[in-house]
């Protein structure tokens, strides 16, 4: 058996397959930055994965979007995503704190506790880097 270097198509993964896809591709970015990132086994109060630099440490949570949920509030996690092809990271609770009234009126936030969008709002720049 050889080593197949046959590029896959994201589109043609499973959604464990995308979320290791996206993992390895998070954890490179931020490897660019001197972060060492460990996957979890299980969550971590909220974390899929921490990234060390030095003495400082990040709590992690892997989306496929920009997300706010009610269950990250101070929580001090970062949400990570990957949308058209950038990698984006952003602290939840900064988010929270910039969140518009829409969407904690929204049905979503009211009765499920979580809004995602499918594409970010220019309004969340602020709080978002690029990596």
């Amino acid at each position: 058996m050889g080593l197949d270097l046959t590029k896959i198509s994201y589109n043609d993964l499973n959604s464990k397959e995308k979320e290791n896809y996206n993992y390895h591709k998070v954890a490179s970015a931020l490897a660019e930055y001197g972060y060492d990132s460990m996957r979890l086994n299980n969550d971590w109060e909220g974390a899929d994965f921490i990234s060390v630099k030095g003495d400082n440490m990040i709590k992690v949570q892997l989306k496929g979007r920009f997300t706010l949920s009610k269950k990250y509030i101070n929580k001090y996690l970062y949400i990570v995503f990957i949308e058209e092809n950038k990698v984006k990271i952003y602290s939840h609770d900064e988010a929270i704190n910039i969140a518009t009234e829409n969407i904690i009126n929204s049905s979503s936030w009211q009765e499920h506790g979580a809004y995602s969008f499918n594409k970010t709002p220019v309004h969340y720049n602020q709080v978002i880097t690029e990596i």
